[in-house]
């Protein structure tokens, strides 16, 4: 029985890679410096593993920013706008270009578009790919970091994105032909890796295939059966680890059992139902390896090990002991690094640390569960299984879960509840004569930069080096030079910024009752990007206003509109660490109710538009389309208690990010938002077009801003966006916004491009008036 991790954090336990990633984008950390912390970090975490007694060691799971991005320099499907980058700047440099964009005197290149990671807030940059696309094995990444491993006598288990999987998370960037026809193009390129591989010494690789979790056609099983089939031949010696997780193989069983493959990983995290399907199955052959994905790897509670060990010796019985594997069900990159740093009782009390687990004590329960399924009775090892036992249970029993009150007003929701007074045509009506704004009116996502003396303010503020008066007064002084700023340069809906806000949900845990808030609890959302989500523990409602102060304070500082800033309830229940004791559903409309609140007294103090964000609704949808309509029916009702019990003439905006939108555009019109921002910057518009063909009726702002990268656009860029969005969107229904929130930019370029979107939208109304 091995043990098998899918993969590790990155990012380091402090972030060490973000903070050194960042200075070198910046100039005053150099390549060496770089280089040198990823290899730091790699050797922690290969000897952390090996320490703890992990069979299956993962490598070339680290990234300096995406592993989807490191697909495509190893296969060599670089685009052709970064060629001149290819052939004068270094392999990192024209990474990071093709990450962020790269805009200097010599180059000016917008960055690849990037969209989440299945059902993660983890994002990955999309491949691009034109008709008979050329690969090449242009990077050796997988074959150093093995070989860099064994220089440290630690044999590892490479990780390799298959080539399946890389096609179908790209998009084809011309008409005419179908992105998996170029699996036969990729294939020789794929192989010749893993001749790399095995020529080094890799007797073991883990070819991670989650597509194998969505609904694929019989051509993809086709692709996939090939690709199996021929490496097998290839490589008789090779012991390939078939990997999918997030979901069951589904429609994908039966393909997925007769590929010719070592062993065959079980996400039974998110999916226990599929091992009766596989061992009742009649084409599975008990010879076959399973690696039994049983410890969770997107959350953070303790694995239940009385339950789990049932589980394992289910299995053995049927298949035997030496064809069983324990393992992660996905990599451990979505769990944050080692609750051991958690010092602080204040911000984790130890009555909820008690439940949880990060990714170091993931690895420990691993192994304590091979221990345990072996019957080793050693006084280490009891121990734990009596501290889980003990851990678990006053986690069932603990008065500080459940709340009478919440359960109580949840029960008593109705139909009424979630609907808004007027049609949106009415609503619009009154709030055009209410809020008087022009065509094109320009606003902004909600965040501005937070430079290092705003987080300083609440660090110290939280040390409690700077009094509460102290702090309130800096936090005056910065909303105060932030509106300033937006009606010097002529925005039409202003911000207050949100300076006091450390994150988008992390701030809302800290003030909604049912949270806890860890003090090292990161996790990687996209390259140097991380958040720290709350941990959602137990029944949700609010003690207080949470927004209202400082949303009222920046309403008072300008005659203009100001919008409240809310982040909406699916979104908070994503982007959290959610209590696995009850239904997501009925935590969703918990927070919903919350929000609800907020919204509510909002209006009470007079903002008349108010932003209730849900950039996760997409995110959150199930992998498998017979699924979808359970989960957006709750998800959609949850936003709509959020925002219905406003008057018609107060503006519901919403902000959604990184969404293909097809599938779910009807719901996303049942929301019923008055305005609603998405990002297009990156995808040139094309997003727009499934709200045209579906005649979305509601006001939309298409993102002209790429907001992720430090490329400040030109005023005709942003034209030719607003024309193209002209061409397709009734004028009266379009608002001129950036992609996103600015807080992770500086202040330097977020100043030029919102200078840059202004004049645009100007020149827009002026061509209108010059039309009529």
């Amino acid at each position: 029985m091995k043990t098998n991790v899918l993969g590790y954090p990155r990012i380091g336990a402090k972030r060490e890679l973000k903070k050194v990633s960042e200075r070198y984008w910046k100039g005053t950390a150099t390549k060496t410096e770089l280089v040198e912390m990823g290899k730091q970090l790699k050797l922690s975490n290969w000897k952390l593993m090996q320490n703890a007694g992990i069979d299956l060691i993962p490598s070339n799971d680290f990234s300096f920013y995406d592993q989807v991005l490191d697909a495509t320099l190893t296969y060599g499907c670089i685009p052709a706008r970064y060629q001149k980058i290819k052939e004068k700047e270094s392999q990192l440099d024209l990474y990071f270009a093709m990450a962020r964009g790269l805009q200097n005197n010599e180059f000016d290149v917008t960055a690849m578009e990037m969209t989440k990671w299945f059902d993660t807030n983890y994002h990955y940059l999309v491949p691009e790919f034109t008709a008979n696309q050329e690969f090449e094995l242009f990077s050796l990444k997988p074959v150093h970091e093995f070989k860099e491993a064994l220089a440290h006598n630690i044999t590892t288990k490479p990780v390799v994105l298959s080539p399946v999987t890389y096609l179908l998370l790209g998009k084809e960037k011309e008409g005419g032909f179908n992105r998996i026809d170029l699996l036969d193009n990729l294939l020789p390129v794929f192989y010749k890796l893993i001749e790399g591989l095995v020529d080094a010494g890799a007797t073991y690789i883990q070819i991670d295939e989650p597509c194998l979790a969505l609904d694929i056609t019989d051509k993809d099983r086709e692709a996939i059966k090939k690709l199996y089939s021929t490496l097998a031949y290839k490589f008789p010696e090779l012991n390939v680890i078939l990997t999918s997780y997030f979901d069951c193989y589904g429609d994908n069983l039966e393909t997925v059992l007769q590929l010719p493959v070592h062993a065959l990983h079980l996400d039974l995290v998110r999916c226990s139902l599929q091992l009766d399907d596989i061992l009742n199955a009649t084409n599975f052959k008990n010879d076959k390896i399973l690696s039994l994905g049983i410890i969770d790897g997107r959350n953070i509670w303790k694995t239940n090990f009385e339950d789990t060990i049932a589980t394992i010796k289910k299995v053995e019985a049927q298949i035997g002991k030496d064809n069983v594997w324990l393992a992660t069900s996905c990599s451990l990159l979505h769990s944050p690094y080692d609750l051991d740093l958690e010092e602080s009782e204040e911000a984790l009390p130890v009555s909820v640390k008690q439940w949880l687990a990060f990714a170091k004590q993931k690895v420990d329960e691993l192994v304590t569960l091979k221990k345990l399924a072996a019957g080793d009775a050693s006084k280490e090892v009891l121990t734990k299984l009596v501290d889980n036992t003990r851990a678990l249970k006053a986690k069932k029993e603990s008065s500080i879960i459940h709340n009478a009150a919440v359960k109580a007003r949840l029960s008593l929701l109705t139909a009424k509840d979630s609907e808004r007074n007027a049609e949106f045509l009415s609503r619009q009506k009154i709030q055009k004569d209410q809020l008087k704004l022009p065509a094109y009116p320009t606003t902004t996502i909600g965040s501005f930069p937070q430079t290092k003396e705003v987080r300083s303010w609440r660090s110290k503020f939280k040390k409690k080096e700077l009094s509460l008066d102290a702090y309130n007064q800096l936090i005056k002084q910065e909303i105060e030079e932030t509106i300033r700023f937006q009606e010097k340069i002529g925005l039409d809906v202003l911000v207050h910024g949100e300076c006091e806000r450390n994150d988008m949900v992390e701030y809302f845990g800290e003030k909604l009752e049912g949270f806890a808030i860890s003090n090292f609890g990161w996790v990687q959302s996209y390259g140097s990007r991380a958040v720290k989500p709350p941990i959602l523990f137990g029944d949700v409602s609010r003690p207080v206003p949470m927004t209202v102060k400082w949303s009222d304070y920046a309403q008072s500082l300008s005659s203009k509109v100001v919008k409240g800033m809310l982040t909406g309830p699916v979104t908070i229940l994503q982007w959290s660490f959610v209590r696995n004791d009850q239904s997501r559903s009925e935590t969703c409309k918990q927070i919903a109710l919350a929000i609800r609140d907020e919204v509510n007294d909002l209006e009470e103090v007079g903002l008349q538009a108010i932003q209730v964000d849900e950039p996760a609704i997409r995110e959150g949808l199930p992998l498998r389309k017979e699924h979808w309509s359970a989960y957006l029916s709750w998800a959609v009702e949850s936003f709509k208690i959020a925002t219905s019990g406003v008057a018609d003439k107060t503006q519901i905006h919403t902000h959604m990010c990184y969404c293909e939108f097809n599938d779910i555009i009807q719901h996303i019109a049942n929301l019923d938002a008055d305005v609603i921002t998405i990002e297009t910057s990156r995808s040139k518009m094309d997003l727009l077009n499934v709200f045209v063909d579906f005649k979305y009726p509601n006001e939309i702002g298409p993102g002209v801003y790429d907001i992720h990268s430090p490329r400040v656009p030109e005023v005709s860029e942003i034209e030719e966006l607003l024309q193209k969005a002209s061409k397709l969107l009734p004028v009266d229904n379009i608002w001129v916004n950036p992609d996103c929130g600015l807080k992770t930019r500086d202040w330097p370029e977020t100043k030029l491009a919102l200078e840059n979107l202004v004049q645009a939208a100007k020149t827009m109304r002026s061509k209108l008036e010059t039309a009529y």
